[in-house]
C-alpha cells in the first residue's frame, strides 16, 4: 500500500515538474514576445490593421505648343459610407435628408435611397458605394450633402481618390504623346512623350494617407485628409502644332484607307529648328480600322529604298568623284555584279543618262553605276562619308525605342559586308533607317548643310514660370559644302518638276523631294510588298518644313510606287499648310480689321474671303447678315434671340475651324 501511494505521489510530481516547465517556458515566450519581440509584432499587427497608403500626385500636363491641351490626368472619386460610423440619433436625424439629395443626383426614388441606406446599416457594411468614379465637381456636391458633409468621424464619409490619363484629342497623335504605366510590382512602361518625360517632370511627388482595415479586404481612411498632400508634376509644352497634327493625320488616314496599306507613318519638321511639328503612326487592326498602333516614325527601321539615292550622291558629290552631269549607260535597265542583277522600273532602262536625270527618273541603274565606279575600289571611302554626315549613329532621342541605323562596313568584324554591299547600298538596299533618320538628313539638306536634332518639347513649365527651356541642338553644323548642298536642292526640285514626283508639281507653290519604293519581304515571292515613301521639304526655294511619309504594304493592285501612293499625302500637307491652315499671326488679325471699310456685310464678307480663320467682330450686326456671313466662312452659328447681335462666344481675332460652334446672343 505504502509503495502504492509512494509511486502516485512520485507520478504527481512528475507531472507538476512537467507542468511547471511548461509554465516557464511559456511564460519566457510571453517574455520574448513582449520585450524582445515586441517591436516586430506590434508593427506587424499595425501592418494588418493600418496602412500609410500612397496618394498619387497628379501628373502634369502635356500642351501643343499654342497651348492646346494633348495629354491631362483628371482626378476621379469614389464615395462611399461607412454605415456604422454615425450614432443611432444621428442617422435617423439625417437619413431623410440625405436621402432627397441623393435623389437630386441619380434620378432615383428618396424611398430607394432611404432603404439601400438602411440596408447598409442592418448588414453592417461599413463600405457602402454612393458614387463610382466621379468629376471634382460632383465630388464636391456629394460630400456637402446631409450626414456626409459631417466628415469621416461622425458622418461615415469614405472618400477615395484616384487619377485616370486623358487626352483631349483623342487618337490623334496617341502614341506619340505617349503614356507612362506603373503596374503592381513596379514595373514601368513607357511609350512617346508622356514616357519619355515622365521621371524628370511629369511625374511629381507621392502623397500619402492613412488608412484602417475595416474587414473583408476593406480599407477605410482614418482622416479625410492627406497626411502628406501630394505634389503635381510639371507641365511640358511641346513642339506640336495642332492645326498641322490634324493635317498630317487626316492626309495619312486618307491615302492608307484608298491603298488599304497595313500602316504608315508622317512627320513634319520644322528646318531651322529641329521642331516637329506633326507626327502620326497608324497601324490597321483586325477591322481594318487605323488607330495609333506603334510609333513607327521613331521605332521602326527599315530599307528605305530610292530615298537613300540623295545621301549616296550627296556623298559622291562631296568627295568630287562625281558631277551631277557625269554620264552613265544604264545597260538596257540591267546591270549585273556577282550573279545579283539591279534593274530599273521601266523596261529596257534609260539609255545614257547623266546623274542628274537619273536622280530625277530615280534610275536604280544610273545611280549604282556611278557609285560603282566612283568607290569599287575605295568602298572605305563612300563608307566614311556617310559617317561624316552622321548617318551611322542614332539621334539620341528622349522617347525610347530608337534602333541604331544600320550601315555595312567592311572594315568591321560582322558588318554584313558582302561583294555586292556596296552597289546594293547605292540604291537604299542593305541599310537601314527610321523615317525620323532619314528626315533628319533630308533637313539638313534644307538647312543648307546644318543638321539638328529632332526637338519634341519647347519647355517645362510650373504654372506660368519657365523651369527648363528647350532649344535648338546642332548634330553637325555643317555635314557637306554649300555646293554640295546647292546641287542636291536642284536635283530635289527637278524630281517634282519633271522627274518622278511630277504629278505632285504645282505652278503655284514649289515642293522638292525625292520618291522610293522599296520591295519588302523580296526573299519570298509569296509574300512580296512595297514600302513606298516621299521626303522632301517647301517650299523649294526657302525650306520652312521637312517632311517625309512612309507607308507599308500598300494593295498592289490599287499601287505601289513612292510618287502614287506617299507623294500625294506629301503635297496635301505642304499645300494645306500654307492655305488652310487657321492664321494665327497678330499682324493677319490686324490686316483682317483693317480690310473692313464700314461696319456692314459687304465689307465683312470681302474680307472674311481672304480671311477666311480669323473671327469677324459681329457685335452691332443683324442677326441674319451674321449667320450668313459666318456661314460662309464654314462656322456652326447658334443664335438665341431676334435681332441685333449683342455678343458672341468667340471673341474677334481669334482662330476658327470649319464646322467650329459660334453662339450669338442677340
Amino acid at each position: 500500500m505504502a509503495n502504492t501511494e509512494k509511486n502516485i505521489l512520485n507520478r504527481l510530481y512528475f507531472v507538476a515538474g512537467i507542468m511547471f516547465v511548461i509554465a516557464l517556458a511559456v511564460v519566457f515566450k510571453l517574455f520574448t514576445i513582449q520585450m524582445v519581440q515586441g517591436d516586430k509584432y506590434r508593427e506587424l499587427a499595425e501592418k494588418r490593421t493600418v496602412q500609410n497608403v500612397t496618394i498619387p500626385a497628379n501628373r502634369g500636363n502635356v500642351y501643343a505648343s499654342d497651348g492646346s491641351l494633348l495629354a491631362t490626368s483628371i482626378p476621379k472619386y469614389d464615395i462611399r459610407f461607412d454605415a456604422l460610423t454615425p450614432t443611432n440619433k444621428t442617422f435617423e436625424t439625417y437619413l431623410k435628408p440625405l436621402s432627397d439629395s441623393l435623389s437630386k443626383y441619380t434620378g432615383k426614388s428618396s424611398g430607394y435611397h432611404e432603404k439601400e441606406l438602411r440596408k447598409a446599416r442592418i448588414n453592417k457594411n461599413r463600405y457602402f458605394l454612393i458614387a463610382r468614379n466621379i468629376n471634382y465637381t460632383d465630388y464636391t456636391r456629394l460630400r456637402n450633402f446631409p450626414l456626409l458633409n459631417l466628415g469621416a468621424y461622425k458622418g461615415g464619409l469614405i472618400v477615395e481618390q484616384t487619377t485616370k490619363r486623358e487626352h483631349p484629342m483623342g487618337g490623334i497623335a496617341q502614341r506619340s504623346i505617349g503614356f507612362e504605366r506603373i503596374d503592381e510590382n513596379g514595373y514601368v512602361t513607357r511609350a512617346g512623350i508622356d514616357g519619355a518625360f515622365g521621371e524628370m517632370y511629369l511625374r511629381g511627388k507621392d502623397g500619402h494617407r492613412m488608412k484602417q482595415k475595416i474587414g473583408k479586404g476593406q480599407w477605410k481612411p482614418i482622416t479625410d485628409y492627406n497626411e502628406i498632400e501630394p505634389q503635381d508634376g510639371y507641365d511640358v509644352y511641346t513642339t506640336i502644332d495642332v492645326n498641322i497634327q490634324d493635317i498630317a493625320h487626316h492626309a495619312l488616314l486618307e491615302q492608307l484607307e484608298k491603298y488599304k496599306a497595313d500602316h504608315g507613318s508622317v512627320i513634319v519638321m520644322e528646318t531651322k529648328t529641329g521642331e516637329i511639328k506633326a507626327i502620326s503612326n497608324l497601324g490597321r487592326n483586325a477591322n481594318g480600322h487605323y488607330y495609333e498602333r506603334l510609333n513607327y516614325a521613331v521605332g521602326e527601321s527599315n530599307e528605305p529604298g530610292s530615298t537613300f539615292k540623295i545621301m549616296a550622291i550627296t556623298a559622291a558629290l562631296e568627295d568630287k568623284v562625281i558631277d551631277t552631269s557625269d554620264v552613265f549607260d544604264t545597260k538596257n535597265g540591267i546591270l549585273s555584279f556577282y550573279g545579283k542583277k539591279v534593274r530599273d522600273s521601266k523596261h529596257g532602262g534609260y539609255g545614257k543618262i547623266s546623274i542628274a536625270r537619273g536622280i530625277e527618273l530615280s534610275s536604280n541603274t544610273a545611280i549604282v553605276a556611278a557609285i560603282d565606279k566612283a568607290y569599287k575600289d575605295q568602298p572605305s571611302k563612300f563608307i566614311d562619308r556617310l559617317y561624316a554626315m552622321n548617318l551611322n549613329n542614332s539621334l539620341d532621342l528622349a522617347i525610347v525605342g530608337e534602333p541604331e541605323p544600320i550601315i555595312p562596313d567592311p572594315r568591321i568584324k560582322n558588318g554584313r559586308w558582302s561583294g555586292i554591299a556596296l552597289q546594293w547600298m547605292a540604291y537604299g538596299y542593305g541599310v537601314s533607317f527610321t523615317p525620323l533618320q532619314t528626315l533628319t538628313f533630308y533637313n539638313a539638306i534644307a538647312n543648307n548643310g546644318e543638321m539638328v536634332k529632332p526637338q519634341f518639347l519647347r519647355e517645362v513649365r510650373e504654372f506660368d514660370k519657365t523651369i527648363v527651356p528647350f532649344k535648338k541642338e546642332v548634330i553637325n553644323p555643317r555635314i557637306c559644302s554649300q555646293e554640295t548642298v546647292d546641287k542636291v536642292k536642284k536635283l530635289l526640285e527637278n524630281v517634282v518638276e519633271r522627274g518622278t514626283g511630277s504629278k505632285l508639281y504645282s505652278p503655284n507653290f514649289s515642293m522638292a523631294g525625292k520618291t522610293g519604293t522599296c520591295q519588302k519581304d523580296y526573299a519570298n515571292k509569296d509574300k512580296l510588298s512595297y514600302i513606298s515613301s516621299f521626303a522632301g521639304f517647301f517650299p523649294a526655294d526657302n525650306p520652312k518644313y521637312s517632311c517625309i511619309v512612309v507607308i507599308h504594304e500598300p494593295d498592289k493592285s490599287v499601287g505601289y510606287y513612292g510618287a502614287d501612293v506617299s507623294g500625294p499625302v506629301f503635297k496635301k500637307i505642304a499645300q494645306k499648310i500654307f492655305t488652310d491652315t487657321p492664321i494665327t499671326d497678330e499682324v493677319e488679325t490686324l490686316n483682317f480689321q483693317n480690310s473692313i471699310v464700314n461696319k456692314d456685310f459687304e465689307s465683312y464678307y470681302d474680307a472674311a474671303q481672304t480671311y477666311k480663320t480669323i473671327m469677324p467682330d459681329v457685335t452691332g450686326m443683324p442677326a441674319m447678315d451674321a449667320v450668313a456671313l459666318l456661314e460662309n466662312m464654314g462656322l456652326t452659328v447658334k443664335l438665341n434671340g431676334v435681332g441685333v447681335v449683342k455678343k458672341q462666344s468667340i471673341e474677334k481675332g481669334n482662330k476658327v475651324k470649319r464646322n467650329q460652334e459660334v453662339y450669338l446672343n442677340i
